[in-house]
């Protein structure tokens, strides 16, 4: 009999309790788990999701502003230097920063008045495929355009030219098709028709050229700040800008979701460590008689103290194991009752594991302190009068 074979023997002649006390810990690891992988695949899964609520980064055009005013009257401001970004090298050169993994969906857009009818309206050229991943919020009254010529009224516009599904109208003399209307946004999307871009580019004799590029960006595992810095290397000549407010409304959400879920956590460890302090406190009162026995025998107070330690680690280790693999199996079964599984990247990874493991010992054995201890300073004349 020694200090290591001790522990051992003692957990196979209490072995319900210890069964009991290791399923519990096993199952607050197990949820610990599961809730972490379960957060970040919620929380990757949220932010795609946001990007469907528009940009939060602009490209522009850089531009200089002359202020014009004569004789005290001011005449207005002057745009100076405009000129449209090449749609082409702008995707090419977002594509390929640093952080383009991070880079949801890219939507240029080329903005131009017409004339429809005798009506001047604003007319918006977008990649529709882009726009739908950008605003998933649209609804729309008819379907998307399918055709070069066909074109998607804002609410307010289609009210204004009398317009509906299946309308024919001319931009400036050419004849297009309105293959549906938006529903209000309260936004400025209400005021303008959309084109397609190439249509519009080949009609207002822009090819190849946008006025300004949406990006959405997925902002959770970088700053946006480093994003939007690659983005103005790349792209010196023009003005790049970060949609803070949206920003961190975004981050607001998914950084909610995580602190509800570490918080969460918490209060399951907590509770688990309560459960093996008590056990373990439990355990070294009914031991009392043989704790002064081993002193009187001998074993030094650091002795008892390291026997009670290393049933804690015993403990950790099992349920931290037991507990990683159940939790990553849980995981995967939350993950398909939420319809995320075919979203979400888990890969069982045994370094983690093995952190965990150590991780959960640690907390095993400081919930363990305070009874070792007590055991530790029972004295050898307690089990003589005991007996």
């Amino acid at each position: 009999m020694n200090i290591l074979t001790i522990p051992l023997r003692n957990t196979r002649r209490k072995w319900v309790k210890t069964l009991l006390l290791l399923l519990v810990f096993t199952l607050g690891v197990t949820s610990i788990v599961s809730l972490n992988y379960v957060s970040r695949a919620v929380g990757g899964s949220l932010e795609k999701k946001l990007t469907a609520f528009g940009a939060n980064i602009l490209i522009m055009p850089r531009s200089e502003k002359l202020t014009v005013s004569y004789g005290g009257f001011a005449l207005g401001d002057m745009a100076l230097g405009v000129h449209d970004l090449n749609e082409a090298e702008v995707a090419d050169k977002v594509a390929h920063i640093g952080l383009k993994e991070r880079i949801a969906v890219v939507a240029p857009k080329l903005v131009a008045m017409a004339k429809a009818g005798n009506t001047a309206v604003g007319v918006v050229g977008v990649r529709f495929d882009r726009e739908k991943v950008l605003k998933g919020y649209w609804a729309v009254d008819g379907a998307y355009p399918a055709t070069d010529n066909g074109v998607l009224a804002g609410a307010k516009a289609a009210a204004s030219l009398g317009l509906r599904p299946g309308s024919e109208l001319t931009l400036n003399g050419t004849p297009v098709r309105v293959a549906g209307v938006l529903k209000p946004t309260g936004s400025d999307d209400d005021s303008v028709l959309f084109a397609g871009m190439d249509f519009a580019q080949a009609h207002f004799g822009k090819p190849g050229r946008v006025s300004f590029v949406e990006v959405a960006a997925l902002c959770s595992g970088c700053p946006i700040d480093e994003i939007v810095g690659q983005l103005r290397t790349v792209l010196p000549g023009t003005d790049i800008q970060a949609l803070q407010s949206i920003v961190k409304q975004r981050m607001y959400s998914v950084d909610f979701v995580k602190r509800l879920i570490l918080t969460v956590s918490l209060v399951i460890l907590f509770i688990a460590c309560c459960m093996v302090g008590v056990t373990m406190l439990a355990s070294v009162n009914e031991r009392i008689k043989e704790i002064g026995l081993m002193r009187s025998l001998g074993f030094s107070r650091g002795g008892v103290f390291a026997i009670f330690c290393l049933e804690a680690v015993l403990i950790g280790l099992v349920a931290g194991a037991a507990g990683y693999a159940g939790g990553y199996a849980l995981s995967l079964k939350v993950l398909a009752l939420l319809d995320m599984a075919k979203d979400a990247a888990l890969s069982f990874n045994p370094a983690h594991m093995a952190l965990t493991g150590l991780f959960i010992v640690g907390v095993s054995v400081l919930s363990a302190f305070i009874p070792a201890w007590k055991a530790a300073s029972v004295e050898p004349s307690e089990a003589l009068i005991a007996l």
